[in-house]
């Protein structure tokens, strides 16, 4: 057994640098099943960052979408929903102009062009009702953009609207007897705060009687999809997204449970449950932070352990032999997985390979809960790990306090190179779930509503000062850093307390109301619920209270970024520059919101690393 060694935190020697962290970052998204096949949606950070579709049958895996082709949605930004499966064709958007493009599956992929519009008429969410394409459809022009759901006609590009007069529209879904589902909401909610469920009728192509099934402006309806007569959809109505079903009887909840079924419609075509035959549905839950699948039969509700032990299952898809889906895991990189039900035994389908770093480096998290002014929050917290390295007798490790984004959203155990870099180099990290934050039922989310800049911030110092208490971080030097709607919580940390000794905000922003403002539609009303008025957005934002903001900042900034605009990150530099606060700008003129280009993700994980290095005084 090989002895300790002892050496400073923040100064190990790291086999994980920026290179791994970026090339480790092929991601998989937007998993569907048709028959035998399997698809995806492939990330490819070192082809500039481009999307592409691709197809997995007998055993045998092919790209659908040849370079240049990036298969991308912009619908509310963040896109989703990029595809859908047809026994002969796969039509997918195309980033570039936003059209619909149809790839014979009998042929070498070729993608031909569909519609005939430009990137001002937007595809997400597609979708197959046997003859036509289902879409979202968004329009771009003077004023706000108008939102609708569309047919499409794949041999003629015609486009028919089939409803409108909604702000938004989600999950247009075909059942096999003619009829179609839909969600729908209107400003000021977001999809998690209420959402309609409405099923019509398909007459003549023409949608007639539609009727609102569930859901309401405190309701929110997630994930609908047909079980012959019976269409799935999840409710938080009862204070977690449980599973209901309606049918020729009513409305009624099939699991009622303390766990959520479901999470927040931020993107299209997530699934997060599935049909097995007539009878039974296999879905992800989350109870408690903590992620499984389960069986449920409908008539019952009975559930069933199917697996657990994984750190996430996302977009499940019924195959054969079982179900699908993206496997998020502790110590190896997201995985396409499926679990044959006949054995219970689950089998890798596609994986960027085995971790390239001995078991010992990795760090892995541990779910924490602590004390804040609102009740408990939590968190991930990871320990510094590398191999046989130990700090010094009597040193703490230095702490960063990540952030997610949303704030709608959530912290998972998954595997992150980016947090890896920093334990493997001797850092403590936290990366936490404050109040808002989904998985935990609709009252904890709720609890950020009007005290966003507040309740997260609280949660973020409180999460901190529990650390710190328990000699698991020193709390002299202690980093956070956050991207978008968490750059916002880091700058507001910055700002309002004295926890924090240094910053990286990635897209962040520091004037609510200027955000307010110049954002994109699906987020346009959003600081109303999170904020409040004007007297509010001024009184939360950064950039109006500098004189309290004492510590040294780096700002990442997309120059392409729509959703928070670079004015955003420009006016907080500029500010802190003129207080002679140390700062750093690093801008990449190619990203939107979100960094896609390897080359981009890795001199962001250099700069950040080097930045705080040099702040603490340690060696990068």
């Amino acid at each position: 057994m090989t002895a300790p060694k002892k050496q400073p935190f923040g100064t190990w020697e790291s086999p994980i640098d920026a290179a791994l962290a970026t090339s480790a970052a092929k991601g998989y998204a937007n998993l569907q099943a048709r028959g035998e096949a399997l698809f995806w949606i492939e990330s490819r950070p070192e082809e500039g960052g481009r999307s592409t579709l691709i197809e997995r049958v007998g055993g045998r895996t092919r790209e659908l979408t040849p370079a240049p082709f990036n298969a991308r949605s912009r619908v509310h930004e963040y896109g989703g929903g990029a595809y859908c499966a047809t026994d002969s064709h796969v039509y997918v958007v195309g980033f570039e102009d936003q059209n619909v493009y149809a790839v014979a599956l009998d042929g070498a992929p070729e993608p031909r062009r569909v519609t005939a519009g430009d990137a001002a008429e937007r595809f997400a969410d597609l979708a197959w009702d046997g003859s036509r394409l289902l879409a979202v459809r968004e329009r771009h022009g003077a004023g706000e953009a108008v939102n609708d759901l569309v047919a499409i006609d794949p041999a003629s590009g015609a486009i028919a609207a089939l409803h409108g007069g909604h702000d938004f529209y989600a999950a247009p879904r075909a059942s096999a007897d003619g009829r179609l589902a839909f969600l729908a909401w209107d400003h000021p909610n977001m999809p998690w705060d209420g959402t309609q469920l409405v099923v019509a009728s398909c007459e003549g192509g023409e949608l007639a009687n539609a009727t609102v099934v569930a859901g309401g402006v405190a309701e929110s309806i997630v994930g609908p999809v047909w079980c012959e007569e019976k269409l799935l959809f999840a409710s938080d109505v009862g204070g977690f997204w449980n599973l209901h079903a309606y049918d020729e009887s009513g409305v009624r909840c099939v699991l009622e449970e303390a766990a959520e079924c479901a999470g927040p419609a931020w993107q299209f075509a997530a699934a997060y449950f599935v049909p097995i035959g007539p009878a039974h549905v296999a879905l992800r839950r989350i109870a408690g932070g903590v992620p499984s699948l389960a069986m449920v039969e409908l008539e019952t509700g009975l559930a069933t352990p199917l697996h657990g032990g994984l750190a996430g299952y996302a977009d499940l898809a019924r195959t054969p032999a079982g179900v699908a889906f993206l496997a998020g895991f502790r110590e190896r990189d997201a995985c396409v997985a499926e679990l044959r039900l006949n054995t219970g035994e689950m089998a890798i389908l596609a994986s960027p390979g085995e971790p390239p770093v001995a078991p010992e480096v990795l760090s892995p998290p541990e779910a924490i809960a602590f004390e804040t002014d609102g009740g408990a929050a939590h968190a991930f917290y990871y320990p510094p790990r590398n191999g046989n390295l130990q700090g010094l007798d009597g040193e703490l490790p230095p702490l960063l306090v990540a952030t997610h984004g949303g704030p709608t959203a959530a912290a998972t155990g998954s595997l992150s190179w980016r947090i890896q870099f920093y334990t493997s180099r001797g850092w403590a990290v936290a990366d936490v779930n404050y109040r808002g934050s989904t998985g935990y039922g609709r009252a904890y989310r709720e609890q950020l509503n009007g005290a966003w800049g507040v309740a997260d911030v609280a949660d973020c110092a409180a999460c901190v000062r529990h650390l710190a208490a328990q000699g698991r971080a020193d709390p002299r030097r202690v980093a956070i850093r956050g991207g978008s709607a968490g750059g916002f919580t880091t700058l507001a940390a910055l700002a309002f307390t004295d926890v924090f000794r240094a910053g990286a905000s990635h897209y962040g922003v520091g004037d609510l109301a200027a955000l307010d403002r110049d954002t994109h539609k699906f987020e346009s009303r959003y600081l109303g619920t999170l904020v409040g008025d004007a007297k509010a957005l001024a009184e939360r934002s950064p950039i109006h209270h500098v004189e309290r903001l004492n510590c040294p900042v780096i700002f990442f900034q997309g120059g392409e970024d729509e959703i928070v605009p670079p004015n955003q990150a420009q006016a907080m530099r500029a500010a802190l520059l003129a207080k002679g606060i140390d700062v750093e700008y690093v801008l990449f003129e190619d990203e939107g919101h979100g960094f896609r280009r390897a080359e981009n993700v890795r001199r962001a994980i250099n700069d950040e690393y080097a930045f705080f290095a040099r702040v603490f005084g340690m060696r990068s």
